[in-house]
């Protein structure tokens, strides 16, 4: 399980480096792709062969099946850490999430997300208002 936030730099050559403490949980190869909200999420094989397998059983007649699955595996490029404990991240990708410099990785479960720290802030800041809201909607869920 992922979890936690880091604060890390990406350099001109678009490598960023993985924070250690979800290196191991990644293992050798991972899938970094186009995320929600205009972050990026990483995704350890494992679990990226049970979203495709949930992706492949969309339908293919619904449009919005079609589109998601396109925007979400066009995007897709599997990953290694280097000796340097470093990923880098194609262009398209830094484009789609606004990675310039400064940017957040976070934990999320199953998953890491890789943010912008303008768009993380500002995302955060939003959604930090409407928590309690969030969370009541989510009591239908048992959580």
């Amino acid at each position: 399980m992922f979890m936690g936030e880091y604060q890390h730099n990406i350099d001109i050559k678009g490598r960023m480096i993985v924070p250690a403490k979800f290196r191991e949980g990644l293992g050798d190869s991972f899938v970094l792709t186009r995320g929600l909200d205009n972050c990026l999420f990483v995704y350890p094989m494992d679990e990226w062969k049970v979203l495709e397998d949930k992706l492949k059983q969309l339908p293919l007649t619904k449009k919005d099946a079609r589109q998601f699955t396109r925007f979400f595996f066009s995007g897709a490029v599997e990953c290694e850490i280097d000796k340097q404990g470093r990923i880098n991240i194609p262009a398209t990708l830094r484009t789609y999430s606004k990675l310039e410099k400064e940017c957040i990785v976070i934990g999320v479960s199953n998953r890491i997300e890789i943010w912008s720290k303008d768009v993380w802030e500002d995302y955060f800041e939003a959604s930090e208002e409407s928590f309690e809201d969030i969370a009541e909607n989510l009591l239908d869920f048992d959580i």
